[in-house]
């Protein structure tokens, strides 16, 4: 494993039933630190699975996944949580936000899951919504914000723990081609801020723009380079 490698699968399977093909057959890559990398190819070809084994959301049936220095493939549940709550950030197409809270208090949650002190957390959660351009918005509640405003509240939910890594599944799946622009240069901007990305897209302009190296996949294995995916 490189000094630098933030995440790493080694000869990894993922078969949901037996006798299907897999999800994913015998997959090794790598991730630096620092790293925006895309991951595409056509639905069905093992995207989110790969996303959810490097969430820590899934186990692989063989093989093994290094993220942060460490073997997450053989935790324990309340493990995995502990892990995902403090080492991985996420943001999903649809926002997954939670109606009956504030913004502020969506922010907060995955703080308060892993312990942090409220006052610290706040602190932190002022600045980032801040940052997403969207401070004005901490009181109202998410049914009030447009789709681009919501995405910009779920990325603040997912670095208020200051994660190593962040990944994002079809981020601007749920919006129209200008507000994708945006978030689009926004994940940009925290990458070019060291934070290490991956993002599962279909829209291969995202990836051209906004990653450094795009990881095809067909059928749960890497896409010889050159291959459309």
């Amino acid at each position: 494993m490189g000094q630098d490698d933030l995440i790493r699968l080694d000869n990894v399977t993922k078969t949901y039933q037996a006798g299907a093909p897999p999800a994913l057959a015998d997959l090794s890559m790598d991730v630096a630190a620092g790293e925006a990398a895309a991951v595409m190819g056509p639905s069905g070809s093992g995207k989110s699975t790969l996303l959810n084994l490097i969430a820590g959301l899934d186990r692989p049936t063989e093989g093994t996944v290094t993220v942060a220095g460490r073997r997450i493939d053989n935790l324990s549940e309340s493990g995995l949580a502990r892990f995902r709550a403090r080492h991985v950030g996420i943001i999903f197409q649809f926002f997954n936000l939670l109606d009956d809270l504030t913004v502020e208090d969506n922010v907060l949650l995955p703080a308060q899951l892993a312990g942090a002190s409220r006052r610290v957390a706040r602190a932190r959660a002022g600045e980032l919504l801040e940052r997403m351009g969207i401070e004005q918005h901490r009181d109202d509640y998410p049914a009030r914000l447009s789709g681009g405003q919501r995405q910009r509240v779920a990325i603040a939910r997912a670095l208020v723990n200051a994660p190593e890594l962040l990944l994002a599944d079809e981020p601007t799946g749920a919006l129209d081609t200008a507000t994708g622009l945006a978030i689009g240069r926004l994940l940009q901007q925290l990458n070019a801020d060291g934070q290490t990305l991956v993002l599962v897209t279909h829209d291969a302009a995202l990836a051209d723009r906004y990653a450094a190296r795009t990881i095809r996949l067909l059928d749960g294995r890497l896409a010889a380079a050159g291959v459309a995916a």
